[in-house]
């Protein structure tokens, strides 16, 4: 008991959190057959990357005091554009492919980064005329053209699929992975490097950093250009995920990342908080697919189809 007391307050948080969501499970795995089933967790897992990655440049920039609301529409610009030129360039490799969408996105954050940091425009208005303004583009620029999965390389396709190692039914997918290791990197960034300590300072007190002569803009725009750059990354897990993008993509994965972030354990007024207490982000994943699940269930039971859920055939991407 001495040694829980004696935990940080975000430790706690995260432990009553996987605490919370073991009992969720347990409950649950009893009331729905093969719940706990390979085919689920294989199909949550790879939607958890996306936000997992999302979730991680959100607590950058909210450990700033700070928030970005624009990245869902940065995600939907950079799946997009990158299937566009994927499209046109079947044969770019994949690290440039990946570096293309990641380009984009951190060119979006550099935007909101230099009217949060230098124009001093409050963040919350910054990324909430972005969002609109980004997508605005994405609109005008599609011309209601939908991007498809039949022109993309077969690796793009593949990847969602591809995976590390497996263990029965259940894979460890090779973006599960890669989310976790970068999640991984950047809180040991934050932890271990000068720029990391600065944020946390930032965070805590704007004004007492200035006096103490930290680069306050510069963390700042380095901040919203990570998150941008971050977005990138999702937008490419985006293209690959779901092969069919269009204007609507991303709508929403703004609010998953800030909750995410929080639920994590991310103080929302900035300066305390891990990148690794977002990786609790499952549960967010989890309650909005287990939702979908429960009313596959009850529909069934009551001879109709789920609302929103759609029939046999229409698009729902392959996790399995």
């Amino acid at each position: 008991m001495s040694a829980l007391l004696s935990l940080r307050p975000e430790r706690l948080r995260e432990l009553s959190l996987f605490a919370v969501m073991a009992v969720a499970i347990f409950i649950f795995s009893l009331l729905i057959d093969n719940y706990i089933g390979g085919s689920f967790f294989n199909r949550v897992t790879t939607s958890v990357a996306i936000t997992a990655v999302l979730a991680a440049g959100q607590t950058l920039v909210i450990l700033t005091r700070n928030i970005d609301l624009s990245v869902g529409s940065i995600v939907g610009v950079t799946a997009y554009v990158t299937g566009e030129y994927l499209h046109s360039h079947p044969d770019l490799a994949p690290v440039l492919a990946v570096g293309y969408a990641v380009a984009i996105g951190a060119g979006m954050g550099l935007l909101n980064g230099v009217l949060v940091a230098y124009a001093k425009v409050p963040s919350i208005i910054v990324t909430l005329g972005t969002l609109a303004i980004y997508r605005t583009w994405l609109i005008n620029h599609s011309d209601s053209r939908t991007i498809t999965s039949d022109g993309l390389p077969d690796w793009v396709v593949e990847l969602p699929n591809s995976t590390i190692v497996s263990f029965g039914e259940f894979d460890i997918r090779t973006v599960v992975a890669g989310a976790i290791v970068l999640i991984v990197v950047l809180q040991l960034m934050l932890g271990g490097l000068k720029w990391g300590r600065w944020v946390y300072a930032v965070g805590s007190n704007p004004d007492a950093a200035r006096q103490a002569a930290l680069p306050v803009e510069r963390v700042l725009l380095g901040a919203f250009v990570a998150s941008g750059a971050l977005a990138g990354l999702a937008g490419f897990l985006f293209l690959s995920r779901f092969g069919t993008i269009t204007v609507n993509a991303g709508n929403g994965l703004e609010l998953q990342a800030v909750a995410a972030a929080v639920v994590g354990g991310v103080n929302i007024f900035g300066g305390a908080g891990t990148l690794v207490g977002s990786l609790i982000l499952t549960a967010v994943a989890v309650d909005f697919l287990l939702g979908k699940r429960l009313g596959r269930i009850s529909s069934r039971a009551r001879g109709r189809p789920a609302t929103g859920v759609p029939p046999p055939g229409q698009g729902a991407p392959s996790d399995a």
